[in-house]
């Protein structure tokens, strides 16, 4: 399936999510408003939400009808994710999301952080009034993770010593953890058996990575145009991405020192030279690589699942996760 028959099968339920969220982030505070829907239009793929939308359908199939609840916890997964978007973004001092400002470059560092904070708890509202136990256990530990993983990256930050094992501690906890929760949310609603909610959580882990692993790339193998970020935004904060620590292992002395300035001045200046390294070294092809291999292993957690559309779906989800260029 290309990405688009995906979104195609997935956009009855995609529409229904759509609404849920805007009838939830309705708030007499003008502000919270205003800044909600300038994030949440911001030409987002909505990724999370339409894999766990995808999976609970692929789980129910053959049922032609969603599972109760579902577009409310995918709503739940995007107010999550998009909350940890404004917080990030004043964290990193980030002004260009998606090719236009960032809402904390629109409307100030206080107005994004309190609006992230609403949407973070408007979501444990909705969670709530689902009133399940497992479903409140399962997001408030994920959001939780969420959070330390955004604790051991600012530690990180400026730091050319981080290692491989220190940065995928990161990316799974702070990216890979709510494609988790996504896809284990779906078998929880689908009333699973266990050993079918760990292939479920399985599938959405591995894609995380995946996920993550190819942003990463493309913060130095990318077109501006359609990543909507410039180059070497992850090498001004001083993020050392799996990219920057392979290019260490194998580069030469003068290579590891240029690459060990720029992180620890979190600086870009050298961007040319950074780039021509990573390239040179092989970094980005093993980067590459590595998330070919996790999106093979997503598809391998869910080769038991019932053979419908929406299992062809997240199958060539994975595949696209790591062929994408935005």
């Amino acid at each position: 399936m290309t990405v688009d028959q995906i979104r195609h099968l997935a956009a009855p339920d995609m529409a229904a999510v759509n609404i849920v969220i805007q009838q939830k982030l309705s708030s007499d505070v003008v502000l919270i408003n205003q800044l909600s829907q300038y994030i949440l239009g911001g030409g987002g793929k909505r990724f999370r939400p339409m894999v766990l939308m995808l999976s609970a359908q692929a789980l129910a199939f053959p049922s032609l009808e969603a599972p109760a609840w579902s577009a409310q916890m995918a709503a739940v997964v995007e107010l999550i994710h998009t909350a940890t978007l404004l917080h990030d973004d004043v964290v990193d001092e980030s002004t260009l999301r998606r090719g236009r400002d960032t809402a904390n470059a629109r409307f100030g560092n206080a107005a994004s952080v309190l609006t992230g904070d609403f949407l973070y708890s408007r979501a444990f509202e909705m969670m709530v009034e689902v009133d399940e136990p497992r479903i409140m256990g399962i997001l408030a530990q994920a959001t939780n993770r969420i959070a330390e993983g955004e604790v051991l990256q600012l530690m990180n930050m400026g730091d050319p010593d981080v290692d491989e094992a220190r940065y995928l501690d990161v990316i799974v906890r702070k990216t890979a953890t709510l494609f988790e929760a996504a896809t284990r949310l779906a078998a929880v609603l689908t009333k699973q058996p266990p050993e079918m909610e760990e292939a479920m959580a399985a599938y959405g882990l591995h894609l995380g990575i995946a996920f993550q692993l190819i942003d990463d790339v493309l913060d130095y193998d990318g077109d501006e145009k359609e990543t909507g970020k410039h180059v070497g935004d992850d090498l001004a904060e001083g993020k050392p991405t799996l990219p920057l620590i392979i290019a260490m292992q194998e580069g030469s002395a003068d290579t590891v020192a240029l690459i060990r300035r720029a992180i620890t001045e979190q600086s870009n200046a050298e961007i040319a030279a950074v780039c021509a390294a990573i390239e040179q070294t092989g970094a980005l092809a093993y980067t590459a690589r590595l998330a070919d291999l996790e999106a093979q292993r997503a598809k391998s957690a869910i080769q038991h699942l019932p053979d419908s559309p929406y299992k062809n779906a997240l199958i060539s989800l994975a595949d696209a996760a790591v062929q994408r260029n935005s």
